[in-house]
């Protein structure tokens, strides 16, 4: 690890962490320790965890930040911990308690109160968020003790199941889309049990297919040798690998690489991880109703990631 005040000599880096960021850590200071660890000149994450969470922290270096914004779509997984009778001003227990009230719930009202969060619902963001308002992040009203309107969004809860039940405590597992805030979820529920609620512990077990079970902490990259380090790092292909792969021939690869649009017709439409007939990756496009394969993102050109993986790949 680079020394506190010495000067780092960045590198082009490019591939995907999974981190597993430790509770009391912002996201970003999470990702800065790693970036150092890698020297890597470029690096982004994909969805911020709120420094009370822990779990899963996708760190893209290099040329994986131009595909962050399909993680950024992706279904999150979490495994949170609500406690009942509790309310506080950020929703969650590291803010200030508002109101305490006796929480001595059945598991049989828990089930039915759930059942009413699954599927599309409305959240309104919470005033402890970086949504911006004129400008500013709601998050900097709110510490400066102001409220502001906010209007609610529809949200999707894909799956939400009681893992843990005591009167006064719920574990549960929820699955939700883009836009979820968990902390508001656990109000929420706390609020239709008569009791009040708020987050006691979060925890991001995936990111679309990719799982906290593959993360590795800071802590343990720094105990790594360079060679073991940098074989922590997923190829930047592994974020778009829920789109089918295609390979273009050459002629047609050397055109797409340059942004130019070519000939798809013998696919089916959609978007495709694309591919040289060599095996490197080449970045994402998409098919359209005209038959054409037109450029999304695209690597730079002297980048080269090998694949493609998954399913066999479609060949133009």
């Amino acid at each position: 690890m680079t020394p506190r005040g010495e000067r780092v000599a960045w590198e082009q880096v490019d591939g995907v962490l999974l981190l597993d960021k430790p509770r009391g850590s912002t996201s970003n200071a999470a990702l800065q320790r790693a970036r150092r660890l890698y020297r890597a000149e470029k690096a982004g994450h994909a969805g911020t965890l709120d420094p009370l969470a822990t779990g899963l922290l996708p760190c893209l270096f290099g040329e994986a930040t131009k595909f962050g914004a399909e993680l950024l779509g992706a279904d999150k997984t979490y495994e949170a911990t609500i406690a009942l009778g509790i309310t506080t001003t950020t929703g969650d227990e590291e803010g200030e308690v508002i109101e305490r009230r006796p929480a001595a719930v059945e598991q049989t009202d828990v089930e039915r109160v759930l059942a009413r969060f699954r599927g599309p619902v409305a959240q309104v963001p919470p005033m402890y968020s970086a949504i911006k308002r004129a400008g500013r992040p709601l998050y900097s009203y709110a510490r400066a003790g102001e409220v502001v309107h906010r209007v609610a969004r529809t949200v999707t809860i894909h799956e939400l199941t009681l893992e843990q039940f005591s009167p006064d405590r719920l574990a549960v597992r929820v699955r939700c889309g883009k836009g979820t805030y968990v902390r508001v979820l656990a109000e929420d529920i706390g609020r239709a049990l008569g009791c009040g609620g708020c987050l006691a512990a979060l925890r991001r077990s995936a990111v679309g297919t990719l799982s906290a079970a593959d993360a590795v902490s800071v802590e343990a990259l720094e105990a790594l040798s360079a060679e073991a380090r940098a074989g922590r790092l997923r190829r930047v292909d592994s974020l778009v690998e829920h789109l089918p792969a295609l390979t273009v021939q050459d002629g047609l690869a050397t055109r797409f690489r340059c942004g130019q649009t070519v000939a798809g017709s013998s696919v089916e439409r959609g978007r495709f991880r694309v591919y040289a007939a060599d095996g490197a990756f080449i970045g994402v496009g998409e098919i359209d109703g005209a038959g054409e394969l037109r450029p999304q993102r695209l690597l730079r050109q002297d980048e080269r990631a090998t694949g493609p993986s998954g399913a066999a790949a479609r060949i133009l």
